[in-house]
């Protein structure tokens, strides 16, 4: 089979499954709006974005992270709106794809998971997942549930190169990030490092051969 056969058999695979998850109803009954699945990429996509489940304005808009959630995540990330959005490189896959309500002491309630393994299936390209949130990081790292968060996010070296833990970037992260600044200081730049060379490894290599060499420890 050739190359281009072989990615039009896969990109049809995935147009057909996406035709299904954006008419699904099956979680209906247990949402309080009316079902909207959103969710983001192409089977090109290089880097994946596992979050939690769409908030409101999320589900009004239907855009992945189109809210200062995702501002603070771009920023994390150095990424612009335009390269963000690009689905051919980047797909954004919520550990639950509509928006699940909320629990009586005002927080999100459990994301429902019923689509994430059949469409993490067909995302063949993917070399570098972030997990973003308490959800998307014990679904994958299930050990991490030992640990708390911050201690999780602090070992972010020992989930490469196939994982980046982060913290959710909505409001509560504000007091977090201020009581652990090595995160900024120390994660991020990594983070952003990982990604550039996934988006685009050619730029990097170029910025990486004028850039001084400058050491740094992690933090564990």
């Amino acid at each position: 089979m050739s190359t281009v056969s072989a990615q039009e058999k896969v990109s049809k695979a995935f147009d057909r499954l996406l035709a299904e998850v954006r008419a699904c109803t099956v979680c209906a009954p247990h949402l309080p709006l009316e079902p909207r699945p959103v969710l983001r990429g192409r089977p090109s996509a290089r880097l994946l974005i596992v979050s939690q489940a769409p908030g409101t304005r999320v589900h009004e808009t239907g855009l992945s992270f189109n809210d200062r959630s995702g501002d603070r995540l771009r920023e994390w990330l150095a990424l612009d709106r335009e390269i963000f959005y690009d689905e051919s490189r980047v797909a954004i896959l919520g550990m639950g794809l509509c928006y699940p309500g909320r629990d009586t002491r005002g927080g999100d309630l459990p994301p429902r998971r019923e689509w994430h393994t059949p469409l993490r299936a067909v995302l063949p390209a993917i070399e570098l997942t972030l997990l973003v949130g308490s959800y998307a990081i014990y679904y994958y790292l299930p050990r991490s549930r030992r640990s708390s968060m911050t201690e999780t996010i602090a070992r972010w070296p020992d989930f490469l190169p196939e994982y980046f833990v982060l913290q959710h970037p909505s409001w509560r992260t504000i007091g977090w990030l201020r009581d652990n600044p090595w995160f900024e200081n120390e994660a991020l730049p990594d983070l952003r490092t990982l990604v550039g060379r996934v988006l685009d490894p050619e730029a990097l290599d170029r910025r990486i051969r004028c850039a001084p060499a400058k050491g740094r420890n992690h933090r564990r």
